[in-house]
């Protein structure tokens, strides 16, 4: 009990500081057009997915989706994102993106700070009134810099990321 007690208190000490510093200051390039504010922020651990591919004769890592639980300020599971890329709240809202903008904030470090425009939506949940999403504070998620040739082709690797995800919605 006690050693459970601490993996929750090490979680949340390790979670709220990241969700604490969503109110950095956003790049320009990746803002959130006026007539809209923040009405949610999560915190995303899980792995960015990538595969091996050839594309003009060279051999890369290749992004195929996320594969992510997003957590409340609290520590608790309230979502998950995947391919599409998707975001679905806990009770089944969802919200379908495609990316607008980008901010490489730690070049060679962590994968991307990004601007996602939302382009569909399903259900009635927190998530149905979301126009936007930015990721920010990421950590790690960028591909592998070797293992992908010709005996590598298709190969999948999951790489390690967490970020924060902030929601908007229309003024």
């Amino acid at each position: 009990m006690v050693i459970t007690m601490l993996k929750k208190i090490l979680c949340l000490s390790v979670l709220l500081p990241s969700i604490a510093n969503a109110g950095v200051s956003i790049p320009d390039v990746i803002k959130v057009p006026s007539g809209h504010h923040p009405m949610l922020t999560a915190h995303a651990k899980g792995e960015q997915i990538y595969q091996c591919a050839l594309s003009g004769g060279v051999y890369s890592w290749q992004i195929q989706a996320p594969d992510a639980q997003l957590f409340d300020a609290q520590g608790q599971i309230i979502g998950k994102h995947y391919e599409g890329p998707v975001w679905e709240y806990k009770e089944g809202s969802r919200v379908q993106g495609k990316i607008t903008g980008k901010f490489d904030m730690s070049p060679g470090s962590a994968i991307t700070w990004l601007l996602v425009e939302i382009i569909g939506h399903k259900g009635d949940g927190p998530f149905s009134k979301t126009s936007y999403i930015n990721r920010i504070n990421t950590q790690r998620g960028l591909p592998p810099v070797t293992g992908c040739d010709g005996n590598h082709l298709g190969q999948e690797k999951r790489i390690a990321y967490s970020a924060d995800y902030i929601f908007y919605q229309p003024d």
